[in-house]
């Protein structure tokens, strides 16, 4: 497993650290006043799906896991594993419902996602910043009801819920943030 200096880490790769493998989600380097400079790094655990920052030095030695990073698109799932095919190959991967806990809400037919593999092994499904969903169940909005931006409960195709403005109706496609699960706009396509 090849190491690495700290001040070459990167957004998005897989590191080793206290024995357990993360994704580097964003790093700050500082500089302080006195003594050597920092890479703040925020990391996200394959395991356990948490969060946390780690702090190295600038001579620290990170190892760093070889991955591919592949892009494919969601095809179908029979209940216990999400199949997603490589639009290049046509091979079928199937992805276990755990490894997507959150994600599975804003899969819709060929959506394309970015998959990690570790030794062949999917670890990872990071999802496009939003998607478009139809809505399937929303109640009436209240007509005169629009002071501070009132909302209303929206079921989407997915089986997510979220709030919506008043004025979507039920059939409008509308954009979801994934990070967040919030209501961004209608759909523009």
């Amino acid at each position: 497993m090849p190491a690495i200096v700290a001040t070459n880490l990167k957004r998005g790769q897989c590191i080793k650290y206290n024995n357990e493998l993360g994704i580097v989600q964003g790093l700050d380097h500082r500089t302080p006043g006195k003594g050597n400079a920092l890479i703040m790094a925020k990391v996200r655990s394959l395991a356990s799906g948490n969060t946390k920052s780690i702090r190295f030095a600038s001579s620290d030695k990170v190892e760093v896991m070889p991955t591919d990073r592949t892009k494919l698109e969601y095809s179908y799932t029979d209940g216990t594993g999400f199949f997603f095919m490589d639009p290049v190959s046509f091979d079928t991967v199937e992805i276990q419902a755990d490894l997507l806990e959150g994600s599975k809400d804003y899969l819709t037919e060929n959506l394309a996602v970015d998959v990690l593999f570790i030794d062949d092994n999917p670890v990872t499904v990071e999802l496009p910043a939003s998607v478009d969903l139809k809505i399937v169940e929303s109640s009436e909005g209240v007509k005169g009801d629009s002071a501070n931006n009132p909302t209303k409960p929206a079921k989407l195709e997915t089986g997510l819920e979220v709030q919506v403005p008043l004025f979507i109706k039920p059939d409008e496609t509308i954009s979801i943030d994934t990070a967040t699960g919030k209501y961004l706009g209608r759909s523009s396509s």
